[in-house]
């Protein structure tokens, strides 16, 4: 009896041994940069002034998508697609919380808050066995009853409702990040607190958001890097006196703004630098504890570069405005995914797609069935990834109903493959753009193309009526603002 007892234990641990190892769920890293140009790195932009090995290196080990947009030209809108997959005019959530700029008219009416009836891509995963940690900057609630630990990360270590730091040196004076010393710069006490969650979380599936606070305003760098653009400068002998548009030259903006069309800004692009140097400390650290072959990475940033005002840092050029403003110098942003032994390393991707797929992408690879209450407006992006299967040409909607600090107009898009219609708001006057041939957006096909400003502007209204969108209000004994004809 005892003999028969050994054989069967052996055969049992022999069968064990035999048997294929249960896969480890994938692991999820999305890095989000605050106001990061499509322009500013390496990897999109030869001449980029500011230097960005990390994230060059992260370009070269996955896959460069070069039509990838943010669902609004402000931070906050673009945060909840990413969170919920969905369009900002859903919410509506369609401007930075709280911005509430009237000129002409005032602006429609929006939430100040994602609703907490929102199934977030925190929860969803978390609801699936995931660790869920959130770093950095939120902006997407007025208390703590909105913020990180409410909408699905069990840890928040930054997060809560204002859309810069008062100082990007510590003290920081931020209620969930406490003081580091005298000094302590944000971006790397960010990595840091990142390193440490990747050590504690090794052994479990986990989702970590790092949100970098940089590279918004208030301008500050490091000192030694501030020193290092400036010599930077003078070598490569930029004119200061040149670095604006003049009125003739202006073709960026049909405001009266002053536009960056250099890149030289020595303490943005310290900022620059110094938020690349933390994504490589964390990166290199997925490295060292054996995780890199089974993370992937998502790098984006939530709206173009801030070119037309608050300092105007940095330069767009050739795309078309900045922050604020529907051109694409505010909308397209610079994307790179890496997902080991899926996506060609070094691969480049040119098709057309928005913040609102990464919520369905992180789903299907995490194998996890959206909430079927929940509706979700992006689409996956693995057969792009993993160059299989079928990905939809589809039009792409943008609504600001709003006002850009940074003097962009109230306005609605969309996108179908080459062609950009842009409607604005004021006066319901419309721009027809040839991106494949101009994507500076500086000739107006509108009425040299009738029918095809019809079809666009056709399916545009369509979905105005779809999501329920808002629109500008007259001020008190003012005119009539123009309105989509039903």
């Amino acid at each position: 009896m005892q003999r028969f007892a050994w054989v069967l234990s052996w055969l049992v641990l022999v069968a064990g041994t035999q048997l294929p190892a249960a896969e480890k769920r994938p692991n999820f890293l999305f890095i989000l940069v605050d106001d990061l140009g499509y322009m500013d790195i390496g990897a999109n932009n030869p001449r980029c002034f500011y230097e960005t090995p990390h994230l060059d290196r992260l370009a070269r080990s996955g896959m460069r998508f070069t039509n990838a947009y943010a669902a609004c030209p402000v931070c906050s809108p673009t945060r909840y697609s990413i969170m919920t997959g969905k369009y900002p005019a859903r919410g509506p959530c369609t401007n930075y919380f709280v911005g509430r700029r009237v000129e002409r008219f005032r602006p429609a009416e929006y939430l100040d808050r994602m609703p907490l009836e929102e199934v977030t891509l925190a929860e969803a995963l978390r609801k699936a066995g995931y660790r869920t940690a959130f770093l950095g900057k939120w902006h997407l609630g007025p208390s703590e009853a909105y913020w990180p630990q409410a909408q699905g990360f069990e840890i928040n270590i930054g997060g809560w409702w204002r859309g810069s730091p008062r100082s990007y040196f510590s003290p920081y004076h931020n209620p969930k990040l406490p003081d580091g010393p005298k000094g302590e710069h944000l971006p790397s006490r960010l990595a840091e607190e990142t390193c440490r969650l990747l050590e504690r979380f090794r052994d479990e599936p986990f989702l970590i958001y790092l949100s970098f606070y940089s590279v918004h305003t208030p301008l500050q760098g490091r000192r030694d890097l501030i020193e290092h653009y400036r010599q930077k400068a003078q070598a490569l002998g930029i004119p200061r006196e040149k670095v604006f548009a003049t009125e003739e030259q202006n073709f960026l903006t049909d405001r009266p703004r002053r536009v960056r069309v250099v890149q030289n800004h020595p303490v943005y692009a310290a900022m620059v630098q110094a938020m690349d140097e933390a994504v490589g400390r964390v990166l290199g650290k997925l490295e060292e504890l054996g995780l890199a072959e089974n993370t992937v990475v998502f790098f984006f940033s939530d709206n173009g570069g801030l070119s037309t005002s608050e300092g105007h840092p940095t330069s767009n050029v050739p795309l078309r405005g900045g922050k604020g403003w529907l051109y694409e110098g505010g909308i397209r942003e610079p994307c790179l995914i890496r997902w080991p032994g899926v996506t060609s390393p070094g691969s480049v991707c040119h098709r057309v797609v928005c913040s609102i797929d990464f919520y369905p992408t992180i789903l299907e690879i995490a194998g996890v069935q959206p909430d079927p209450g929940h509706r979700v407006d992006g689409v996956s992006l693995v057969p792009l990834l993993s160059g299989s299967g079928d990905f939809p040409t589809r039009p792409l909607f943008w609504h600001y109903p709003h006002y850009g600090n940074q003097g962009g107009f109230p306005g609605g898009v969309v996108r179908l493959g080459r062609w950009k219609l842009l409607e604005r708001y004021e006066d319901g006057r419309v721009h027809l753009y040839d991106l494949l041939d101009d994507p500076g957006e500086t000739n107006d096909l509108a009425a040299a193309c009738p029918r095809r400003v019809e079809q666009l502007r056709t399916m545009l209204h369509r979905w105005y009526r779809e999501v329920g969108a808002r629109f500008l209000r007259p001020r008190p004994g003012g005119p009539q603002p123009w309105r989509p004809q039903d």
